[in-house]
Parts: C-alpha cells; sequence; structure tokens
C-alpha cells in the first residue's frame, strides 16, 4: 500500500487499484517453478504434506487447500501442487499465478476461456478470483476499453459479495477507467540505458526528474500507485486538456476527492525516456498538499508510465538507474540472468519471497542464512511508495526467544485510520536473505500480536523506504520478476 510519509499518514489513505503495487512492474516472461514453502499457522492441516489426489471429494479438499495457500501468499506451493489437479482446475489457478506474478498476457490466455464456465458453475469464491485477476490484467497490458468492463463486470456480478477491503481495493479502477476508457494507448520510444540523480522530498520519499511536454518538474515516484496522477495547476499550466467529466474517489487520500482525466500528449523520464499519449488523473492541488511539511505534490509517476522500465536500481547515494524495456541497440540487457528473490503481485500488496533460495545456509557474501533451504520463503511486502517498515506477528511467533528480557512498547502504525498502538519490541538487526544475498536492517518495530487483517497477519512483514534506504542499493528486476540487493 502506498504511504506518502509521517504527515501524510493521515491523508494517504489505500493507494489502491488493480494492483497498487503494480509498482514499476511490467512486461515479464513465465516465471520458473520452485520448491513448495513449509505449511504456515493458517495453512497446516491433517495430512497437507501428503501426495494430493484427483477425485470428487479427495479434488475438492485439493481445491479448498489451494485457495487457502492463495489467500496465505503461498504462491511456490502452489506451483508445486499443479499437476496434480484436474486439467481445467490446473488451468485456472495456472492463470491466477501467472496474473500474480505479473504476466497478464498468459493470464488473460489461461481464464479467458473459462469465464462462462466459471460464471455458471456457482462457485462465488473461483469467480471472484478469475475475474478480478482479468481485470487486473486487461489495465497492465493497456487494454483500458476491455479493464473497464472487466472491472464493471466483477461488480456488479459479485455485488453484494465483496469485502468493505476489496471495494475499496476496487474503487479507483471502477471509477476512474470509464473517464479514460477512449484515450489512446501510450507508446514508448527506445533509448539506452542510463542513470539519473533523484532527491528525496519533505515527505522521505524519492521525487524524480519528468518533463511534461518540455516543462521540467519533479514528480513523486510511487512504486504502488496503480496510476499515474497530475495536480491540476500542472496540467492547466502545460496547456493539458482535462475531461470534463468527473469521479469522486476516497482511498486515494483517505477522504472523497473530485478527479478528472488528461493525456499528456509527451513525457520524459530524466530527459531520456520519452513516453507519447501518457494517461494521467488530474487532483485538486489542495488534495495533494501537506502543510505540516509545506510540500505540494506536482505529479505521482505510478505504474503506467513506469511499464516501460525493464529494471529499476535505487542506490543509496541518491541515483536510480534505469534499464527501459526498450532498447535502442536491439537485445541489450535481455541476458540479464534472473537473480536475487522471487517477486509477486497480489491484489495491491508486493509480495517478495525471502529466505533460502539456492544453496541453503550460506549466503553469496559468505553469511549465514538462518538455515533456510530452498522452498522454505518467508513472504513479505515490500512498499518502496511508503515510509514505515514493521514486522508482524508471524514474524515474532518464530523469534520470540530474541526478545526475551527486552522492554515492549506500544507502536502506532500508519494509516488514515490506524487501529490501536499495538505491543512491540524493536528489532535491533533483521537479517534478511534476499536471493543469495543477507542484508540486515536495524531498529525495526516487531508487533506481537496480530492486527485482524489478514491482508497483513498472512506476510511476516512490510519493508518501507526506511528499511530500503538502509541498504546499499537494490534492484526490481520486473523482466524476470526478482528482487535483489547489493551486498554489504
Amino acid at each position: 500500500m502506498s504511504r506518502l510519509g509521517t504527515d501524510a499518514i493521515a491523508a494517504c489513505g489505500r493507494a489502491v487499484g488493480a494492483l497498487a503495487v503494480w509498482a514499476l512492474i511490467l512486461a515479464v516472461h513465465p516465471l520458473d517453478a520452485q520448491q513448495p514453502a513449509p505449511p504456515t499457522r493458517e495453512t497446516q492441516e491433517p495430512g497437507a504434506g501428503e501426495q494430493v489426489h484427483t477425485g470428487t471429494t479427495s479434488g475438492l479438499d485439493a481445491d479448498q487447500r489451494i485457495q487457502n495457500l492463495l489467500a496465505d501468499h503461498q504462491f511456490l506451493r502452489i506451483e508445486a501442487q499443479l499437476n496434480q489437479l484436474p486439467p481445467d482446475r490446473a488451468q485456472f489457478y495456472r492463470g491466477i499465478l501467472a496474473n500474480r506474478s505479473n504476466d497478464p498476457w498468459t493470464s488473460i490466455k489461461l481464464l479467458e476461456p473459462l469465464v462462462d464456465q466459471v460464471s455458471a458453475s456457482g462457485n462465488l469464491a473461483h469467480e471472484k478470483l478469475l475475474r478480478k485477476a482479468l481485470a487486473e490484467d486487461y489495465l497492465r497490458s493497456g487494454e483500458m476499453a476491455k479493464a473497464t468492463e472487466a472491472y464493471q463486470a466483477l461488480a456488479t456480478r459479485l455485488d453484494g459479495h465483496l469485502s468493505a477491503d476489496e471495494q475499496d481495493e476496487i474503487e479507483m479502477p471502477l471509477k476512474l477507467l470509464p473517464l479514460a476508457a477512449a484515450n489512446p494507448p501510450m507508446t514508448v520510444e527506445p533509448c539506452d540505458s542510463f542513470s539519473l540523480m533523484v532527491v528525496k522530498n519533505p515527505l522521505g520519499l524519492i521525487d524524480v526528474p519528468v518533463f511534461v511536454d518540455a516543462r521540467s518538474h519533479s514528480w513523486m515516484l510511487d512504486p504502488t500507485a496503480p496510476f499515474n496522477l497530475i495536480s491540476h495547476s500542472l496540467a492547466k499550466s502545460a496547456g493539458l486538456k482535462v475531461s470534463l467529466e468527473s469521479t469522486t474517489i476516497h482511498t486515494l487520500t483517505g477522504r472523497p476527492i473530485q478527479v478528472r482525466s488528461t493525456v499528456i500528449p509527451r513525457f520524459t523520464l530524466g530527459g531520456r525516456l520519452t513516453l507519447r499519449n501518457v494517461t494521467a488523473f488530474v487532483y485538486d492541488d489542495a488534495d495533494y498538499y501537506f502543510p505540516q511539511s509545506r510540500y505540494q505534490v506536482e505529479g505521482v509517476l505510478g505504474f503506467p508510465a513506469l511499464s516501460a522500465v525493464a529494471s529499476l536500481t535505487v542506490t543509496s547515494d541518491d541515483t536510480i538507474e534505469v534499464e527501459p524495456i526498450k532498447q535502442i541497440q536491439p537485445g541489450a540487457g535481455e541476458d540479464r540472468k534472473a537473480v536475487g528473490a522471487r517477486l509477486f503481485i497480489d491484489g495491491d500488496q508486493m509480495i517478495v519471497a525471502l529466505g533460502g533460495q539456492g544453496r541453503a545456509g550460506v549466503a553469496r557474501d559468505g553469511s549465514s542464512s538462518l538455515g533456510w533451504k530452498a522452498g522454505e520463503e518467508r513472504m513479505y511486502v515490500v512498499d518502496a511508495g511508503g515510509q514505515q517498515t514493521y514486522l508482524t506477528s508471524r514474524y515474532f511467533d518464530e523469534h520470540s526467544g530474541e526478545f526475551a528480557g527486552q522492554k515492549m512498547e506500544l507502536f502506532s502504525l500508519p494509516g488514515p485510520q490506524p487501529p490501536p498502538p499495538q505491543p512491540a519490541y524493536v528489532a535491533e538487526t533483521v537479517p534478511l536473505v534476499v536471493g543469495l544475498t543477507t542484508a540486515h536492517i536495524h531498529y525495526i518495530q516487531v508487533l506481537t500480536q496480530p492486527l485482524g487483517s489478514a491482508a497483513l497477519d498472512d506476510v511476516y512483514g512490510v519493508l518501507g523506504v526506511d528499511a530500503l534506504d538502509q541498504l546499499p542499493a537494490y534492484t526490481f528486476d520486473y523482466r524476470n520478476m526478482r528482487f535483489s540487493v547489493k551486498p554489504e
């Protein structure tokens, strides 16, 4: 989820949509299968480690087990079980996993033929999974009209069967896409890899230099934003045509705001990467102004623009290294090896699988990998557009002995409507195994009790920019869907 800094917390809410973590994510290829992770406290059940057999009764059991694993973000375990399912059920879950792996074209190919069959089956859980995945796939692949129809069908067909969180998650695409359904598709001009200097804004987040029709500005980099955003004053000064139609949303800032649509004919990132016909949504300046820091957000660089990036590396010296998806020299960068931890998208979260991958017990830098073996990954949220890092009670359950004798304190979580302060310890040093490299982050809050939110209680922690800033460098490789860090 997107969080806009300490004094922005109360104003920002959940930046949701068909993958708010779509975050910087773009064209990828089908990913290799991994070994299954160990049973979790939510998914452990009698016989869970036994082979799953097909058949009427056991098939239903297998399906429910996989749904439980899917809700628990256990994508690696699901991959290992697909061959044990009936063909049509395996196709269904392969499509869902392709969606989570940000391979929208494969997901569409697998799921589109199943729409009528699943809708007629009366299985609302399957229909919800399928329709939401397809809507996200259309949006990520740039098919705005199809995405508009898919979100409307999801809201209509599942009316009364969507939780409050699920309704919030689809609010932005459901309301914003009709304003942009007829907009021309964005195009990308090839360029070679480049580096650019960035600055930290008063919210503690990254501002990047952009050009809107040849005029220089600084836009906030929010890798969890499902749409590009632009202030009304900037749209007006740039001479952009703003739609007469508008809609009101509340999930962007936590309060109702009015939003319109525009198209930026020419948009350039860092003076190098040029995009044409960039759709952006226009907000009133006051809705993205933070008085405590006196910071006015001119624009937000979200997934649609960043889909032109194949990989992005953020370094500790305020430099970003960009590898475009389209390069002047054909084939440049395409032979990049898949290194680091597996990266997934699940709803409005970017999920990274941390733990032992590859050689068990020893990381590339020679440090211990906590004895984890391949397939024993732990799932964390990576929130490169949010400021606060914390580990959940799930992490605490496995490491409670490390806090013996320490003083517990109350910790206030970020959010427009945060829960009461939660009991927590401070972990002085937390080792995180990212692929074959062990990174260490320091002074992190560790919650001792569940929050009552499945989206957070089912992961081991949320890694915000305060943790990422402690790393020498970190890379989002969107071509291979990997997250990696530079050895310390």
